[in-house]
């Protein structure tokens, strides 16, 4: 039986969503800024970035944690 996670922000949302979230409402230059990594820096795109983002585990943490801390802030 799989039982919802009413605590978990990122239940239901794949890390493409939360990428295009973030590009739309940052921009890829500021997102770059807030998170220094190279596929948000240098010739960015969407696919590029779930790619490493996939295969890295703290920098998808990190864009993660931004999603949330963003998304906490529109419900305030």
């Amino acid at each position: 039986m799989i039982t919802p996670q009413k605590n978990n922000p990122l239940h239901g949302k794949s890390l493409e969503s939360v990428l295009h979230f973030l590009v739309e409402k940052f921009g890829w230059e500021e997102l770059g800024n807030l998170i220094r990594i190279n596929c948000f820096i240098d010739n960015p795109s969407i696919q590029s970035s779930l790619k490493f983002l996939r295969k890295t585990e703290w920098a998808r943490k990190k864009v993660e944690d931004l999603y949330i801390h963003v998304q906490s802030n529109i419900k305030e």
